[in-house]
């Protein structure tokens, strides 16, 4: 199980992302239901954890707009199993979308320092 807490109405879980020397960096993501893919982090964070370029995804905008975003490609500590993701490199703020959260239950308690948890079905 997964688990975190709520501040500022924002669900936060911390991941283990693993970095070139083998070791793990935990980093706070926001549980947000509105993204379906799998990790977002600022592209300085992607630079910085020297995370490996995937290819470059064409992306529609909540206002419409299309732009492209680059893919990178992490691996990470999920549920105590080692797993390669891929990470949007954009935005300010590290984002965990839904798909990491197939055949997985997200409960939230929405208040502040509400328990989140993310578990397995």
């Amino acid at each position: 199980m997964i688990s975190g807490i709520v501040i500022d109405r924002r669900p936060i879980v911390a991941i283990p992302v693993f970095l070139p020397n083998g070791a793990t960096f935990p980093i706070e993501f926001v549980v947000d239901t509105g993204f379906n893919a799998y990790l977002c982090l600022p592209p300085d964070a992607v630079a910085l954890l020297q995370l490996p370029f995937f290819h470059d995804l064409p992306i529609n905008l909540a206002d419409n707009s299309e732009t492209s975003v680059a893919v990178h490609r992490a691996m990470i500590l999920w549920n105590g199993e080692e797993r390669a993701v891929p990470v949007f490199a954009t935005g300010q703020r590290p984002l965990l979308g839904t798909a990491l959260l197939d055949e997985q239950e997200l409960v939230i308690q929405f208040t502040e320092n509400g328990l989140v948890t993310i578990d397995e079905l």
